[in-house]
């Protein structure tokens, strides 16, 4: 699952929300320096990417990044970097609302 918005728009808030359907409540914290953040539920990983310090795609093969992809759950975190890649995934893009701080627009495509 890729995502995308500006900063503060609530990617970090959508995977917490997605965690929580898991019982990983209090477990989310953003990858921002880690690039990816690892959570296990009994038969169930889950990776949470952020990749929005990477340079290029490069940088996400040289951290073994398309290795988690078949061992789990991925949500990335400005997926965009990393959207030549992918074949399959859910693209979930959170938008803000100018006049109103609290409102957001979400779109979800399926892209493959």
């Amino acid at each position: 699952m890729s995502y995308l918005g500006d900063l503060g728009s609530g990617k970090t808030k959508f995977t917490e929300g997605f965690l929580s359907f898991f019982g990983l409540n209090d477990e989310i914290s953003s990858p921002t320096f880690t690039i990816v953040n690892e959570y296990c539920k009994e038969d169930i990983n889950i990776y949470h990417f952020d990749v929005y310090r990477l340079e290029d795609l490069d940088e996400f093969y040289a951290i073994g990044g398309p290795e988690y992809f078949d061992k789990g759950i991925c949500l990335i975190e400005w997926g965009e970097l990393i959207e030549p890649i992918l074949s399959k995934y859910i693209k979930i893009s959170i938008l803000k609302d100018n006049n109103d701080v609290n409102v957001r627009y979400i779109t979800v495509d399926n892209i493959g």
